[in-house]
């Protein structure tokens, strides 16, 4: 066999291993990126505005469901509501004149609910 011969065979069944290598390697953790929600009307949630909703390992419709509650438990313009039964929640608020955005983000295991909202004072 010449020298070329064997090079091409060579090239050959490397490129073959380089293919199959991807197949044959185990499959690692995939990530779970955070639905974005539709709000529908954004006055509904019994605050002045919902911006938008993100769920991770929850379904849209449960993530509505919570930020309702979430609004329901906060009693007014200034009241804050740590917990939702077993979902646990944190808010960060940013004054401005005359209102206030909050990112809230409410856990219950692995599952994940964020929203912001804009509360006129």
């Amino acid at each position: 066999m010449s020298r070329f011969s064997r090079l091409a065979v060579l090239a050959v069944a490397a490129g073959l291993l380089v293919a199959a290598l991807p197949a044959s390697a185990p499959a690692g953790p995939t990530a779970t990126a955070a639905k974005h929600c539709s709000v529908g009307d954004s006055q509904s949630y019994g605050t002045t505005y919902v911006i938008w909703i993100r769920a991770r390992h929850v379904g849209c419709n449960k993530a509505r469901e919570r930020v309702r509650a979430f609004h329901q438990c906060r009693q007014g313009k200034k009241g804050h509501c740590p917990n939702l039964g077993a979902w646990n929640c944190h808010e960060n608020r940013t004054s401005g004149v005359g209102s206030y955005d909050s990112v809230v983000k409410c856990r219950h295991g692995r599952k994940v609910v964020k929203h912001q909202y804009t509360q006129w004072t």
